[in-house]
């Protein structure tokens, strides 16, 4: 009876281990590091005064979240034709989005983006007083 010698199995780890590092390597070369970049929501403080000199569109926001385009009752979907309209009359004015203190952000950002969508440059924000 012939004795045979088992030999151990082992797995060489070097191939798996390049592996991982190219992987490694391939993820971080084409990984995009942007910076995120945000609108700054925090409102200005509240003034007794205005300084509005050239004709302004209003487009105010209550807090219930009802809005407005120049006293005028709107949907937020609506803003962007009203805008238009009054650019149609007197081309060269501004959009002053004035929200309510507890009105919501993202109503806000949407007027905001109504304005923009019908071409309007120059956009300033205003606080409502409360009351």
């Amino acid at each position: 009876m012939r004795h045979r010698k088992i030999s151990s199995a082992e797995a060489d780890m070097t191939p798996l281990l390049d592996i991982v590092f190219i992987l490694l390597i391939f993820f971080v070369v084409t990984a995009t590091f942007l910076k995120e970049q945000a609108m700054d929501m925090t409102p200005p403080p509240a003034s007794g005064h205005s300084a509005i000199t050239s004709p302004a569109i209003l487009v105010s926001i209550s807090p219930e979240g009802l809005v407005r385009v120049n006293g005028a009752l709107s949907d937020i979907e609506m803003v962007r034709a009203k805008i238009e309209r009054e650019l149609a009359e007197l081309p060269d004015q501004s959009v002053i989005v004035q929200a309510a203190s507890v009105a919501k952000n993202g109503l806000v950002i949407r007027a905001v983006d109504q304005a923009r969508s019908a071409g309007v440059q120059s956009i300033g924000f205003m606080v409502a007083e409360p009351g």
